[in-house]
């Protein structure tokens, strides 16, 4: 885990990690997060030359709610990502307003195949230790943490926390199709849930199954 002295030097290095992972010739994915964290980092990064043409973003996961709304994760993505030199991404989103949370999962499946391996996933955590809508207690948890899963995309009817709006997620699966996950943690009591899964090998919040696997280099950046 590095451990930065506060959280610009976080979003820095976070959008130094990305930019590096998408540079290179042909076309790329980067697969981006919601929450309070990761604007700062999409504002480096959106200024960065890195011939956005060829490259496209996409969600870890998203709430189901209009655009406008200001729990759309794609709205932030818009608002502060796809932006400068970084407008010219093109965008794919994960809701598409079908009857169920389902539907919607089904939907962005074939696409999400289609954009996978990715280049980068940027992943921030809750303080319950889910990464994505992947939640404590979901009773399918098990098989949306599975790196050998069958889905790519699946509906969360019921979240695990507020704002309690069904949800359309990437399982584990799809994270860790990737040549690099950056993990932002903030704040001392989502480092000590870093900590405690190092030492308690019998603990395994959602997060885990990022941490306690070798198919994807997983960068953990922290700040207070």
């Amino acid at each position: 885990m590095d451990i930065f002295p506060d959280r610009q030097a976080l979003a820095n290095a976070a959008a130094k990690l990305l930019a590096a992972a998408l540079a290179g010739p042909g076309a790329g994915t980067l697969v981006v997060t919601g929450g309070g964290t990761p604007g700062p980092v999409y504002d480096r990064l959106s200024a960065m030359d890195l011939g956005w043409d060829r490259i496209t973003v996409t969600l870890t996961d998203d709430r189901r709610v209009d655009g406008r709304s200001p729990f759309s994760n794609a709205r932030l993505v818009r608002q502060r990502l796809l932006v400068g030199p970084a407008a010219a991404a093109r965008f794919v989103g994960l809701t598409g307003g079908g009857g169920a949370p389902d539907d919607d999962a089904t939907a962005a499946e074939a696409v999400v195949r289609a954009l996978l391996p990715s280049a980068a996933t940027l992943l921030g955590m809750g303080e319950d230790g889910h990464v994505a809508s992947l939640f404590p207690g979901d009773p399918d948890l098990a098989a949306r943490l599975d790196p050998d899963g069958d889905r790519l995309c699946v509906g969360v009817p019921v979240a695990g926390l507020e704002p309690f709006i069904p949800r359309v997620s990437l399982t584990v699966r799809a994270l860790l199709d990737t040549r690099l996950v950056v993990l932002l943690i903030t704040g001392a009591a989502k480092r000590a849930i870093i900590e405690r899964i190092d030492a308690d090998p019998a603990w395994a919040p959602p997060v885990a199954a990022v941490l306690r696997q070798t198919r994807a280099q997983v960068r953990i950046l922290s700040a207070d």
